[in-house]
């Protein structure tokens, strides 16, 4: 079963710093995009960042451009979203997704981020709360 699994979320304090990581279980991130989505309460998924396991371009919402950073592990096994200057507003549910990249669609990663949405594989989440 093809599955993906994220952690790294709890509590931080205003200006702290928390680092999420996905995993997938059941196949390898090689030809995929993924991305980072958030979810608080009462609001509509926001699409945080995302990451082509291909080329290695990378998407970021300008709500947390200068403050998060996604990467991949070498092994292409692993996404991470550090997330720096946290403020209360990032209090959300964060998942990951993924999604194949099909080459001949000729895609870019921000475009990826709307096809995971929709056909993506997802994660079951993980809290992040903001407070002091």
């Amino acid at each position: 079963q093809l599955q993906l699994v994220e952690s790294g979320g709890g509590l931080a304090q205003p200006g702290g710093s928390l680092r999420l990581s996905c995993g997938a279980s059941g196949f390898t991130l090689d030809y995929y995009a993924i991305g980072w989505f958030r979810q608080a309460p009462g609001k509509e998924r926001e699409g945080v960042s995302g990451i082509s396991a291909i080329d290695g371009s990378t998407y970021i919402a300008d709500s947390v451009k200068g403050r998060f950073t996604i990467s991949m592990d070498e092994f292409k096994a692993t996404v991470y979203l550090q997330m720096n200057s946290l403020k209360p507003e990032d209090t959300a549910v964060y998942y990951c997704a993924a999604v194949v990249i099909e080459k001949e669609a000729n895609l870019g990663i921000t475009q990826y981020m709307g096809v995971m949405g929709l056909l993506g594989y997802w994660g079951q989440g993980t809290q992040v709360t903001v407070s002091s």
